[in-house]
């Protein structure tokens, strides 16, 4: 296994990182994280120990605190993460979302505030932009936000919030109608604010309550929830970038490294379900050899291998690209694409080969097949990815008649 999903080229110190978080996984995340899953009980002893580690404030700046690395580290850790445990690395890919709009496009007052609480994980972060009647259609919010003095008034429902009950810091998007004429476009009237909250459930500050937490199907452990605002009032100041009317690009912008963090959880999820996969083949014998032995077995793990080995290099190259300063929206969205769907007939193909075995829940793999649909819709659905993919190709290869 050692010699899939390698990356080329890493300095010592994203090695040394990232070697780090692959042992914190073998000995403190995949002993615990089925029985965890199980129970549905949130995992705050690896929480603890990812905070000792320095991970939360991993692409935070130096000057905040934080580690100041790469895209590039921060996704090959979140890798590692998913490999152990799909749920760990979605508490850390929200509160990174956050902390990279507040680096990007916050005020410098708000950088000096939030970031370095963010970097120790004394401020976790949570971010909402949809909603119960949305979809994709991020066009369509209607959760809204007045100007009251100093002061604006939010009022709707939003929706599936991960770590919406943990969190402490919630980025959530509402459309802002000051300024902005009747018949402005839709995307241009929206803002993002900054919500400073309690931890925890039902009414967390006054006008904000969280309900409950969403029961799924796999996903388990960590906290997704709904979030509504009923005459919630925050301070001007908490306009993100202080500008109303930017958010709807503020989030575009975080969403599209969510996409590279979702891609590098196909391709922890992935790694995890082939080394599962060969495993369990070497060890299951049948008609007098192990299964392994048999061709149509070994079909299976050399297109596994495969799909594993293009899925991590696409991910890596949108890393890359996103850490250059160029435009990266294309590869984002093709590495997203590829490594959830992937990983979806990665984690399916070691399920077949357990066989019957992969139908019980004594054996891990039933936990990959329930969690792998989540990266599907996560970030944005395959449809809209392909949508993002052939605008960006027809930029690209635009004909001259």
């Amino acid at each position: 296994m050692a010699r899939l999903a390698q990356t080329a080229g890493l300095t010592d110190v994203q090695q040394e990182i990232v070697s780090t978080v692959r042992d914190f996984v073998d000995k403190e995340i995949i002993p615990v994280a089925t029985e965890l899953e199980h129970r549905d009980e949130y995992p705050q002893a690896i929480v603890d120990g990812l905070k000792e580690l320095g991970l939360f404030g991993l692409m935070i700046p130096e000057e905040y605190g934080g580690l100041g690395e790469s895209l590039l580290t921060y996704a090959l850790c979140v890798e590692e993460i998913a490999r152990g445990w799909m749920s760990v690395s979605g508490i850390i890919n929200t509160h990174f979302i956050v902390a990279y709009m507040l680096k990007q496009h916050g005020t410098q007052e708000q950088k000096d505030y939030f970031l370095p609480k963010m970097a120790l994980g004394d401020i976790r972060g949570a971010f909402s932009m949809s909603e119960p009647a949305l979809g994709s259609d991020v066009s369509a919010i209607t959760s809204k936000a007045v100007r009251d003095g100093d002061e604006y008034v939010l009022s709707g429902q939003k929706m599936w919030l991960t770590n919406g009950g943990t969190s402490s810091l919630v980025a959530v998007l509402v459309r802002t109608d000051e300024g902005h004429p009747e018949g402005t476009a839709p995307h241009k009237s929206m803002t993002t604010f900054l919500v400073e909250k309690e931890p925890g459930f039902g009414e967390v500050r006054p006008g904000l309550t969280v309900p409950g937490k969403i029961e799924k199907m796999g996903y388990k452990g960590v906290d997704t929830t709904e979030l509504i605002m009923d005459g919630l009032r925050v301070p001007a100041d908490r306009v993100l970038g202080g500008t109303t009317g930017r958010g709807f690009y503020q989030m575009m912008d975080g969403v599209e490294v969510g996409r590279v963090n979702v891609a590098a959880r196909g391709c922890g999820v992935a790694q995890r379900a082939f080394e599962l996969g060969v495993q369990y083949a070497q060890q299951r014998h049948t008609f007098g050899k192990p299964i392994a032995q048999h061709q149509a077995i070994q079909f299976k793990l050399a297109e596994m291998a495969t799909k594993v080995e293009a899925a991590h290099a696409m991910m890596v190259n949108a890393a890359r690209k996103k850490d250059s300063g160029q435009r990266n929206d294309l590869e984002a969205g093709m590495a997203k694409y590829l490594a959830s769907e992937y990983c979806k007939e990665v984690v399916e193909d070691a399920f077949r080969i357990h066989g019957g075995y992969g139908f019980s829940r004594e054996y891990e793999i039933e936990r990959l097949y329930r969690e792998a649909p989540m990266l599907l819709i996560g970030e944005g659905t395959a449809e809209i990815q392909k949508m993002i993919i052939g605008r960006r190709l027809l930029e690209e290869y635009r004909f001259q008649g």
